[in-house]
């Protein structure tokens, strides 16, 4: 049920990370490429992830992860957020999470943005089973959203509603935080630049869908924000959750490898990156839930593995 609803302006995930260069890999297939070798491996097992990537310079991008928001959000004083949470009662802010994008497409911030608003202002009723795909899709050009790059395997595509995935990912973290009940969840398959490994969340609207219960006894306010190029989703209700923390092992990690292709207009001598490219990644993510009195529990998240994608660089070939 949808209450509060903001006018929408503007997913299947899109790469931000890449930007505009990323999409060429859809566009121009194994045309004049050599591979440049057989990727390393790199046995990592027992190490925490947050310090082997600050060791891993491959892996590294420009992005912050996406983090926990435990401020004042800026539209907690706003009126139709206010009148929104004295209808339901939504006293207290459960969780936030909280991504930013330094490199987006301007048709992916518009899916992500018109996502965002299509979400904000939903109601969660006490039993009921919230839907992305049911809430916000189909994400058609018939319900405005624009084409922008998404994930298919382990390559970059063209797709209405190229951009969402951002905003499925940032509810499952908030709905992780505030301990509700996940029903279904589908990482991407390869890895996103703004969440941690394990965190993220992928949608496809008839196939791939991002679900969780409401399993408290109190109606769920969904809200959102977006600001430049920073999405913000908080969940309010009528009591604090537990307190949730993510962990994280990275069982093994395949450096990326480099594709050359052919490009007459470059000088002899001249290359281009035109796509950076991502090593695959083994992740383990767990949780660790600890309640008001101090008793705490793990929950399995289970072992999550991400597609390489190749760095591809042109230059001429010569000869």
């Amino acid at each position: 049920m949808k209450k509060g609803m903001k006018v929408a302006r503007g997913f299947l995930y899109a790469v931000a990370l890449w930007g505009v260069a990323v999409i060429l890999i859809s566009y121009f297939p194994s045309v004049y490429y050599k591979d440049k070798g057989a990727a390393d491996i790199i046995d990592v097992h027992g190490n925490n992830l947050e310090n082997l990537l600050t060791k891993l310079e491959e892996h590294r991008s420009p992005y912050p992860y996406g983090g926990a928001v435990h401020g004042v959000l800026d539209w907690e004083d706003d009126n139709n957020f206010l009148k929104a949470c004295r209808r339901c009662e939504t006293r207290l802010r459960m969780a936030a999470f909280q991504i930013t994008l330094l490199d987006i497409l301007p048709e992916e911030k518009y899916n992500m943005v018109l996502a965002a608003d299509l979400l904000s202002g939903i109601v969660v009723e006490p039993g009921e089973h919230f839907s992305f795909n049911g809430a916000i899709g189909p994400y058609s050009k018939e319900r405005g959203f624009k084409e922008g790059p998404i994930y298919s395997g382990n390559s970059v595509m063209m797709a209405a509603g190229g951009g969402v995935c951002k905003v499925a990912t940032t509810l499952y973290n908030v709905a992780v935080l505030a301990n509700l009940d996940i029903l279904e969840r589908h990482p991407h398959s390869m890895l996103v630049p703004y969440v941690f490994p394990g965190q993220d969340a992928t949608v496809a609207y008839g196939s791939l869908d991002f679900s969780f219960k409401n399993g408290t006894d109190y109606p769920l306010l969904i809200w959102t924000g977006t600001k430049a190029n920073t999405l913000t989703v908080a969940i309010y209700g009528r009591s604090h959750p537990p307190k949730v923390a993510w962990h994280h092992e990275l069982l093994s990690w395949q450096k990326k490898h480099t594709v050359y292709r052919h490009n007459p207009n470059l000088s002899p001598g001249e290359e281009r990156v035109v796509v950076p490219g991502a090593g695959s990644v083994t992740v383990k993510v767990w949780l660790t839930i600890e309640n008001i009195d101090g008793s705490s529990f793990t929950k399995d998240l289970g072992i999550i593995y991400y597609n390489p994608m190749p760095k591809i660089i042109e230059k001429v070939f010569e000869g």
